[in-house]
């Protein structure tokens, strides 16, 4: 047979009532009648005590718990987690607290195989990346031993790309060395009063024989804007502009144009770093401030770079409490925007 809150109540009613009622049997003056109004009442008390505080009490609380078990196995973290707080009912706050835990625990454990499967990756990433260089050098370098040396012109050639090829290597390295220190927080910022226009204006300068290269024309908005000045470390937001506007430049399109717009408030200055050139698709946008991703790796490859710029941007904007956004359609180009605190 199987119990029900109604069954279990009736069963301890009628076992309360029939003890009361024997031990009544015993007292002197006490007749029949008075036996049955005693058992009636005291069986009919006992009944809706017992049956509310089986059912209100404990089993409606049992099954929301059971309720709970099969959301958690569904990853169904929706809960108000205010009723924790205001519900008195102790069984409730159980309930509630484990499925608050064990949402919390979940979501610690979606998040470890998340930097599991993101480790695996970039372990993947690096030795890739590692590698590219370090073969190409050891095979300049091994021609060179097999008797190629003696040809000046081939030797001097072959000399050029092992060096180039570890210039290559020793960015990687410093790039990776950089982010790990940003990341760990042993790079500090060291804020100062920038002029962040004219900073600009160098790196376009420094830029300008890249630029060239592919006619692009690199240009600064709005022209009356004299000056820019914010709080910022030079060195890393000049890293940053560096990174952005080498960019534009590097996958825009030939005859192209990349311009940096300024636009002030009351408390920032608004950068966004502008091109005309093929854009990005947006499926690959929510990744390209990951390190190493490349939306187009044979293209990226062939005109260089480490796969860090834009993770390095990132951070360096991150530690300067701003946030970098990317906007970008198919053939219209690509806009980075950031924000920086105003410095009078």
């Amino acid at each position: 047979m199987r119990l029900n809150p109604r069954i279990t109540a009736f069963l301890l009613a009628l076992l309360i009532s029939t003890i009361t009622v024997a031990f009544l049997s015993f007292v002197n003056g006490v007749n029949q009648s008075m036996l049955f109004v005693v058992g009636l009442a005291s069986f009919s008390a006992s009944f809706f005590m017992i049956l509310y505080a089986i059912e209100i009490l404990v089993y409606r609380e049992v099954t929301k718990m059971h309720q709970t078990i099969q959301r958690l196995k569904l990853k169904d973290f929706s809960f108000p987690r205010k009723e924790i707080v205001s519900n008195s009912n102790p069984l409730k706050k159980l309930n509630q607290e484990i499925f608050v835990y064990v949402a919390k625990k979940q979501q610690e454990i979606d998040e470890l195989k998340k930097l599991e499967v993101f480790r695996r990756e970039f372990l993947a990433d690096v030795s890739h990346e590692l590698k590219t260089p370090i073969f190409a050098a050891q095979g300049f370098i091994l021609t060179l031993l097999d008797g190629a040396m003696y040809d000046e012109k081939v030797r001097d050639k072959f000399l050029l790309k092992a060096a180039k090829s570890l210039d290559g290597l020793d960015a990687l390295v410093k790039d990776l060395v950089a982010l790990s220190q940003m990341e760990t927080g042993e790079i500090r910022m060291h804020k100062e009063k920038v002029d962040l226009r004219l900073l600009t204006l160098e790196v376009c300068e420094q830029l300008e024989n890249k630029a060239n290269q592919r006619n692009t024309v690199l240009k600064i908005k709005p022209d009356q804007m004299p000056h820019a000045w914010v709080k910022a470390d030079p060195q890393r937001i000049s890293q940053v502009m560096t990174n952005l506007i080498e960019n534009a430049i590097k996958y825009g399109n030939d005859n192209g144009k990349v311009i940096v717009h300024f636009e002030e408030d009351k408390k920032h200055f608004a950068i966004s770093v502008r091109d005309n050139g093929p854009g990005i698709p947006s499926e690959h946008l929510p990744r390209i401030f990951e390190r190493f991703y490349r939306v187009d790796k044979s293209r990226s490859r062939e005109k260089g770079g480490t796969g860090l710029g834009l993770a390095i941007v990132k951070h360096i904007l991150s530690a300067h409490g701003s946030k970098i956004t990317v906007a970008s359609k198919v053939d219209k180009g690509t806009t980075f925007t950031f924000k920086l605190d105003k410095m009078e």
